[in-house]
């Protein structure tokens, strides 16, 4: 079956209501570009944010996160944001309800301070993408969280800086969220610029807010598919336990 514009065909299915939303990833073919998109729903699904292990070193690979597991496995997981030198995180991170690393709401240099940026934020039963400045104003109880920028989409609108044209291409990933609280991540199978990927999520994967993790570096495993992106060390990942 060909897919274009807009058709992994299960993730259609899926968005309407009443059926499934079991974690899984799949091909998506949007505007002649090949993209990977996994989904999960915080209701069901146990999904988490990794980042150092029981001795306090970063777990850099999706190898040894799954090896933290004690016999439990990742559905799927890829890198959740920028992150420093020794691998910790350069904004907001919150693991297990404990805060690692501060939220950062100043302009700065790269991709992380072209704002807004945001977070991405795991609740009981749902998850938000919220602005940053946003966020500090009005702090959530986020059991798992994780900052970056920029934001994709804002309210169902792109981020006012991404230019079309634009010829700053990169493999890129990033996290969105649907009306309802579900989470929908994807990466780019090819090098792309900001405003294709803005608008996956917006015009395709219908999330009112998204954000963009990182660049360059992004990776993904998604055993189900056969995937394994190989690379250096990694900082913050985010994925899906289960048994």
């Amino acid at each position: 079956m060909k897919m274009y514009a807009a058709i992994w065909i299960t993730i259609s299915l899926l968005l309407l209501p009443g059926l499934s939303w079991a974690a899984e990833c799949g091909p998506v073919l949007f505007e002649e570009t090949s993209f990977t998109v996994c989904k999960a729903d915080p209701a069901n699904d146990d999904i988490r944010s990794f980042l150092n292990d029981q001795d306090g070193a970063p777990f850099g690979t999706f190898n040894n996160v799954e090896d933290a597991l004690e016999g439990r496995k990742l559905v799927f997981a890829m890198n959740a944001g920028m992150y420093h030198p020794d691998r910790q995180p350069v904004g907001l991170y919150i693991e297990g309800g404990t805060e690692f690393a501060p939220i950062v709401t100043r302009e700065g240099p790269g991709n992380f301070g072209l704002l807004p940026n945001g977070v991405f934020c795991l609740l009981d039963q749902k998850a938000v993408v919220i602005e940053s400045r946003a966020f500090e104003a009005n702090p959530l109880p986020c059991n798992y969280a994780t900052q970056s920028g920029p934001m994709l989409v804002i309210s169902g609108k792109l981020h006012p800086r991404f230019l079309e044209q634009s010829d700053s291409l990169n493999i890129r990933n990033g996290i969105g969220v649907t009306e309802e609280g579900r989470v929908i991540a994807a990466i780019s199978d090819e090098r792309v610029n900001f405003h294709l990927f803005g608008r996956l999520f917006r015009d395709i994967l219908k999330t009112p807010n998204a954000l963009f993790l990182d660049g360059k570096v992004s990776r993904l495993y998604a055993p189900g598919i056969g995937r394994h992106d190989l690379g250096l060390p990694m900082g913050p990942m985010l994925g899906v336990v289960g048994d």
